[in-house]
């Protein structure tokens, strides 16, 4: 990052003596952000005319602080083409690429000439920062000082997006390329744990507290209430703390009697989950789940339930789970 990365824009500026079109670097300012990580002579010609304030391609505490793997791609449905990039490209940078697609498009016969559309999808799958062009690059206002992999970003994405065109009109697959590094066993939080989860005496982890009415209409609203513990415990990456489920009906859904079906969960819009102790030193804790009925709903018999994962004395985590009374959507 460039010395008017920290300068900010016209409209957010920064702090100190940072301005845009920096060119210069400050021997005070080097002295902290060498601390972090001292760009070696190659970061710096690479970089060039770029002043470098933050090395961040070479900063790797706790983990990389820029990806070094970047993935790219293009979908297309009839006439648009909707390309997904890993940045902020600006306006300039956006119309060349744009340009370069549809002509690539048009020129190889998949799209006819004149009807290609193309669309900048940015911040797709990663994000690497600002992408400018090479001239915008040279100026070292935010934008090109935030261009983290050098002034000839821009083609090179313009480059490889290209191929990715020429594949697709060619309807030939291409190489997936190296996957980006696995960090989920790496993650690190600021936030501390919980200590402990309790249930009240008598009562279990997933028990219910408040039962949903016996029916709803569509267009109203389920809640249940559940004892239940802190969510940090598991965060359920490709799981859900909530499912709600519909009995089956041979004649309704063709699955076989008696078997539930899930018909939402804590990804849908009409459902809600909310965790929360009554005070905050208390190791008690509840989840109170919401599901707006969808004005499609098939009628039929429903429960809602509940995943979760409670921490011990002895600092062990246990999976628990609970169900509510059935209701009926009428």
């Amino acid at each position: 990052m460039g010395y008017s990365f920290a300068a900010g824009t016209t409209d957010g500026p920064g702090m100190f003596n940072f301005i845009q079109s920096s060119n210069s670097s400050n021997p005070f300012w080097n002295i902290i952000s060498h601390a972090i990580a001292k760009p070696s002579k190659e970061q710096i010609a690479c970089q060039a005319p770029k002043p470098i304030l933050i090395d961040s391609g070479d900063a790797s505490w706790p983990y990389g602080w820029d990806p070094e793997i970047v993935p790219i791609q293009i979908l297309r449905i009839g006439q648009l083409a909707i390309l997904g990039v890993p940045g902020e490209f600006t306006t300039m940078a956006g119309r060349r690429l744009r340009e370069a697609m549809t002509s690539t498009l048009e020129d190889e016969g998949l799209i006819p000439k004149g009807e290609a559309v193309a669309v900048v999808a940015g911040l797709s799958n990663t994000y690497a920062s600002y992408i400018t062009t090479f001239e915008e690059y040279q100026q070292q206002r935010y934008e090109g000082a935030s261009t983290i992999f050098g002034p000839h970003s821009h083609q090179a994405y313009v480059q490889e997006l290209v191929k990715l065109a020429q594949a697709m009109a060619a309807n030939q697959s291409v190489p997936a390329g190296p996957s980006p590094p696995d960090y989920s066993s790496k993650f690190i939080s600021l936030l501390p744990g919980v200590i402990v989860d309790e249930a009240p005496l008598g009562k279990h982890f997933g028990d219910v507290v408040t039962q949903p009415n016996v029916s709803y209409a569509r267009g109203e609203t389920v809640s249940v209430t559940f004892h239940s513990a802190c969510p940090r415990n598991n965060l359920r990456q490709e799981g859900t703390f909530l499912t709600v489920e519909l009995l089956a009906n041979r004649t309704a859904t063709g699955v076989d009697d008696g078997e539930w079906l899930v018909v939402a969960d804590d990804g849908d819009w009409d459902t809600r989950f909310h965790w929360y102790r009554h005070f905050i030193l208390s190791a008690q804790s509840f989840a109170t789940i919401t599901w707006d009925v969808p004005a499609d709903a098939q009628p039929g018999t429903y429960r809602i339930r509940h995943f979760g994962d409670h921490k011990t004395i002895l600092q062990k985590i246990k999976p628990f789970e609970g169900a509510s009374n059935t209701f009926q959507v009428v």
